[in-house]
């Protein structure tokens, strides 16, 4: 444990709401799919979900990827994002891309995005771990002044998690991130800790 002190902000992974391909369980990354009615509504009401974690006052900075159902995710979740940022894109599945596990797995036994193999262009561990650590260094060097929320993607946003805690990119298996989901990475005394995984929108009375 090392006795220095934490920053002001924290990092904070906002996932876009549902699809119709993420609700079939259709591996999704360069197609631009738009949330569903069911989307916009979690979108809508993740504002609360955001509200329980975040400090108070306005963000260091918002990015966010240029998937339009990330960009009507922030608008709907009523933040102002301040870059588009390219690297925020959801791991890029190759052939895996519109298909479902159970597809996949018809001529892959046993296939998992973690496992692989990625074939069709598809990005390997290691391209998304070096994707994940440069986002992370440039949040990290934000959080004096403040939260930084970043608004993407399943399982990119489950490598972000794993690397933050300084687990390998395959280490996002064991953490779960749904549709219009919050985790929230901040700090134990300098220390990267896990504040929240996967906090869900607040249900509507």
């Amino acid at each position: 444990m090392t006795p220095h002190a934490d920053p002001a902000g924290r990092i904070l992974l906002l996932r876009h709401g549902e699809t119709e391909w993420s609700r079939t369980g259709k591996h999704t990354s360069h197609t631009d799919v738009p949330l569903t009615d069911a989307g916009r509504s979690a979108a809508r009401r993740v504002r609360g979900a955001l509200a329980q974690v975040r400090l108070d006052g306005p963000p260091a900075r918002v990015c966010c990827s240029p998937r339009a159902r990330a960009r009507d995710t922030a608008d709907l979740a009523g933040l102002d994002v301040d870059e588009i940022d390219e690297r925020l894109v959801e791991w890029d599945y190759g052939d895996a891309e519109g298909r479902t596990t159970p597809q996949i797995r018809e001529t892959l036994p046993g296939w998992t995005i973690w496992d692989g193999p990625w074939p069709g262009g598809g990005e390997t561990p290691d391209e998304v771990c070096a994707r994940a650590d440069a986002v992370l260094a440039d949040a990290r060097g934000l959080l004096d002044g403040g939260d930084v929320v970043l608004v993407g993607h399943g399982h990119f946003s489950r490598v972000l998690t794993a690397r933050w805690i300084g687990l390998p990119a395959t280490g996002g298996v064991h953490f779960r991130m749904d549709p219009a989901g919050v985790t929230v990475l901040g700090f134990e005394r300098g220390v990267p800790r896990l504040d929240h995984v996967n906090q869900r929108p607040v249900e509507e009375r």
